[in-house]
């Protein structure tokens, strides 16, 4: 058994704006030392798969210089992770059209190894899974394409794309989108003495020669064209995942999934020593806490914190909190840098003195000024030229400078 897997590295990424202003969906950090493409990659060398290709084309320099810095296989591995950015060809002279068209665009580079079978993953998600057993039920269903799919309650299903399931796992039917409608009513799943509806995960497994015929025409995209077609005309089966799996498209669920990691006992654990989830090793040196009371933290390594509090939130690499400053229910992704003292009169890199910081995304190397006030205080939707704030977070965006005193 031979796999590849192919890393989809996502599309503009609007609404993760101004978080993706600058890098594309994939590069964004995540828990404070790693990056979202960290994920998949992870996943998939805990699972033995060392052929991976990343399909990239949006704001790709931060995201392609993360990968060349971290997965270096050795000579004797012969594993890799090949970076297949958009490019004009003879044959196309368009950038990638949708998620499809790109694994098409791509082909002729993923079947050079004439591998059995070709693993499609997104590049925004935080999951764990041993791709190994989706391979194995693919082997033994007889299927042609395997979906990995996520039981969902009713509420959350009506804007999912949704699979029905007969008795064997087999797909017959999928519905994007439903709504809670009384269309949704047939697509209930058989498994479950509860009211519980399939979700695509957007993980795909196919057999090569299947994907190549599937791809032959033009169709841009797999989950609104694909997928529905070769229901039709191929053995479609559902892998059933039980664990945790969130999609970060929003800027409200990229803040509520970072702070859920803060948890006790969280329902994503970064500390399985089985399947760890790798990244850039940066050689920082320790955090160093000269006086702060820290409560429900994730502290990344590099940093230097002086803080009066920091509740509920995340510290990434080489974040500086000044004296007296409050931090609350906030992702601060710290640095990719330290710096020699400014020059007088300029904010320093970092979160300055008696800063007070609530419901907030912090990007890196932002420089917020002594005594600022940042909370969204309820507002919902605004854009300034300092900051925005989307669904009730703010966020202050990439080498951002607010001044001293500042207050939203």
């Amino acid at each position: 058994m031979h796999a590849v897997s192919v890393i989809l590295g996502g599309g503009q990424g609007t609404r993760l704006l101004p978080l993706t202003l600058e890098r594309s969906k994939p590069a964004v950090p995540i828990a404070g030392k790693y990056r979202l493409i960290d994920i998949p990659v992870s996943n998939c060398i805990n699972s033995g798969i060392r052929s991976i290709y990343l399909l990239t084309q949006f704001n790709s320099e931060s995201l392609h210089r993360h990968i060349s810095r971290t997965y270096r296989f050795d000579q004797f591995s012969q594993g890799y992770v090949r970076i297949l950015a958009a490019q004009q060809t003879p044959s196309s002279e368009q950038w990638f059209q949708g998620t499809a068209d790109a694994v098409r665009q791509s082909l002729r580079y993923l079947v050079e190894e004439e591998p059995d079978y070709v693993v499609i993953l997104s590049g925004d998600q935080l999951y764990r899974m041993d791709f190994r057993e989706v391979i194995r039920q693919h082997q033994a269903s007889g299927a042609e394409v395997t979906i990995c799919t996520k039981p969902v309650p009713r509420h959350d299903a009506g804007a999912l794309g949704i699979m029905q399931v007969d008795d064997d796992k087999r797909i017959v039917n999928f519905v994007e989108k439903p709504g809670n409608t009384p269309a949704l009513d047939p697509l209930r799943a058989p498994l479950y003495k509860e009211e519980r509806y399939l979700a695509s995960m957007g993980i795909y497994v196919f057999n090569r020669q299947v994907l190549v015929k599937l791809l032959e025409g033009s169709q841009p995209d797999f989950g609104k064209h694909i997928i529905p077609e070769s229901i039709k005309s191929h053995k479609v089966f559902s892998f059933i995942f039980d664990g945790y799996w969130r999609d970060i498209g929003t800027i409200h669920s990229f803040w509520e999934t970072n702070l859920s990691l803060t948890d006790p006992l969280p329902e994503f654990n970064f500390y399985d020593p089985k399947a760890p989830i790798y990244t850039d090793m940066r050689y920082l040196p320790p955090s160093k806490i000269n006086c702060c009371d820290l409560n429900r933290c994730l502290l990344s390594e590099g940093c230097i914190i002086s803080g009066h509090r920091i509740l509920h939130s995340i510290i990434g690499i080489r974040a500086i909190v000044g004296d007296g400053s409050v931090i609350e229910h906030s992702v601060v992704m710290g640095a990719d840098f330290y710096e020699r003292e400014p020059e007088h009169g300029e904010v320093k890199l970092g979160i300055g003195r008696d800063c007070y910081i609530k419901n907030a995304i912090v990007d890196k190397n932002a420089r917020i000024g002594d005594g600022a006030y940042l909370s969204p205080d309820g507002k919902k939707d605004v854009t300034h030229p300092l900051y925005v704030i989307r669904d009730g977070v703010i966020v202050i965006p990439k080498n951002a400078v607010i001044p001293p005193g500042f207050r939203v």
